[in-house]
């Protein structure tokens, strides 16, 4: 009988894969080997796919043809290059003994279609199967002997990035940063996941496709506890080694208002505008709401009927204007913002104090869930428990370690408490003016909400913050920081600077 091959050379970018000549190398070296056995190629296949599972374009319709009668024999460089799975391994078994295969061709392995020679290819694709099962298992106890070390085996979330010098997750520092304040936005509870996903892509962080991140990301990025130094694996939470971007009282914080407002709802046609929610109508007390006409969004108040309010309308242009201009008269002087730094930190370095029973009371804690922790792993192996509902108890234990970590922190510093928020308000009080400036109206529409609570009205087309004593509800009032920022700038050239920027009491904040 006549005999026809086909060449087929196969590699895949598996890491088994490694050591094996490439495409170009296979060929070369079959080329010759086909000439100097003077076998009949008929076509050369080339295939770069991994041969694990069946589903080979190229190596199902090679099989069909020999089925066909095209072709009686293949010219390949291994066994393992035709078959690392027991269905195509069996495939080209069955081929062998219905006839439709005669001969099969290696360089370096012999094969013959007799009852030995079948036994030892069939030893061979066994072997390559073993290799790749056995490779797959090894790979997978690294990962497990990883995770147990507290290492991120997998592609780093974003705000992270993979240091491949030291094979850890570090911190991107500017996305970090940006992740963080995203994070305390949509905690204050008057943030959409849309105005996260738009906050992100104005600071740079966008999808892989260059595209906005999608509200379903975005609730990912909030619900991953990787931001606050544990992470997820296989569904099951591990204390991580990599920086913390938050903490985790600021993490439960976001989990709360998610729970509140749960699964997100479709967008509205009419959706509301920036500055919606924000002024009252200064005639009848009513909130001032938008509308779209001619292609502008103008505002007005929602009282309609016979005694409807006779306030005019404004355009959202105008009224922004207004607004970063009243912004702009709340921004806190920089040499101001420099006193004040200097006598926080002097503040800080003379209030120190001990806290050590609090401390000591918190770290008990702490060893008595690791000794739960460990427990629970014993009556998990010794088969007690379903894997679902050890997953779920460690996961809470893991929680409540990292809760009691952060309060012995915040024990140990409890004195300086007030600091942190405080240097915060002074970075917003600062940055006023270009927020002001800036023209992404939603940012403008919360620090505005800020500075002056509910107590913005509008009145003949102009915006202004109304009297303090009209406020019924003192919720509505604005923040007292806030409130003293305003007193003080007006305080300028009245009374001395020193006496502006401490009052009589002492600088550090009254506590209860």
């Amino acid at each position: 009988m006549e005999q026809k091959f086909f060449l087929y050379a196969r590699k895949s970018t598996d890491v088994e894969d490694k050591q094996v000549l490439s495409i170009e190398a296979q060929i070369t070296e079959l080329r010759a080997f086909a000439k100097t056995e003077g076998l009949e190629i008929l076509e050369e296949l080339v295939e770069k796919q991994s041969a694990k599972v069946p589903g080979r374009p190229i190596f199902n319709a090679m099989v069909a043809r020999i089925e066909r009668g095209e072709a009686n024999g293949i010219v390949c460089w291994h066994p393992d290059r035709i078959a690392r799975n027991s269905v195509d391994g069996g495939k080209i078994i069955y081929l062998i003994d219905c006839g439709r295969i005669v001969a099969l061709k290696f360089p370096q392995f012999w094969f013959e279609p007799t009852p030995q020679g079948k036994f030892m290819l069939n030893i061979a694709f066994g072997q390559s199967k073993y290799y790749v099962d056995s490779l797959s298992e090894n790979t997978k106890r690294g990962l497990r002997q990883k995770v147990r070390r507290g290492e991120y085996p997998c592609v780093a979330p974003t705000g992270y990035i993979n240091d491949v010098r030291t094979k850890t997750v570090v911190q991107d520092k500017k996305k970090a940063t940006v992740i963080k304040r995203a994070f305390e936005l949509y905690a204050k509870g008057s943030a959409t996941l849309g105005n996260i996903s738009d906050f992100l892509a104005q600071h740079g962080i966008m999808s892989r496709g260059g595209k906005r991140i999608h509200k379903d990301r975005v609730t990912f990025i909030l619900k991953n506890p990787f931001y606050y130094g544990h992470f997820r694996y296989t569904g099951e939470i591990h204390e991580g080694r990599h920086e913390p971007i938050i903490a985790k009282k600021l993490f439960d914080r976001v989990q709360e208002v998610l729970s509140q407002r749960g699964r997100p709802r479709k967008k509205a046609k009419n959706e509301p505008k920036a500055f919606c929610g924000l002024l009252s109508c200064s005639e009848c007390g009513m909130m001032i709401t938008a509308e779209v006409q001619k292609g502008h969004t103008y505002y007005r108040c929602t009282k309609k009927g016979k005694n409807s309010c006779q306030q005019p309308y404004i355009r959202e242009e105008e009224l922004d204007k207004q607004l970063s201009a009243l912004i702009e008269k709340v921004s806190l002087p920089q040499n101001w913002a420099e006193d004040l730094l200097q006598m926080a930190e002097k503040d800080r370095k003379e209030s120190a104090q001990s806290c050590t029973a609090f401390v000591q009371e918190a770290q008990e804690k702490t060893k008595s869930i690791n000794i739960q922790i460990q427990r629970l792993m014993d009556v998990y192996l010794e088969q007690d428990i379903e894997r679902e509902e050890y997953r779920e108890r460690k996961a809470k234990f893991m929680s409540e370690k990292k809760t009691l970590e952060e309060k012995i922190i915040n024990l140990e510093q409890k004195q300086n408490d007030w600091l942190e928020p405080f240097r915060e308000w002074i970075n917003t009080a600062q940055n006023a003016p270009k927020i002001a400036r800036d023209e992404a109206l939603f940012p403008k529409k919360v620090l505005a909400k800020e500075i002056f609570g509910s107590n913005l009205q509008l009145a003949e087309k102009v915006a202004r913050v109304g009297a303090l004593e009209n406020s019924k509800n003192p919720e509505n009032s604005p923040k007292n920081q806030w409130a003293a920022l305003r007193a003080a700038l007006q305080s300028v050239g009245k009374i001395p600077k020193s006496q502006i920027l401490v009052g009589m009491l002492g600088f550090e904040p009254r506590t209860t």
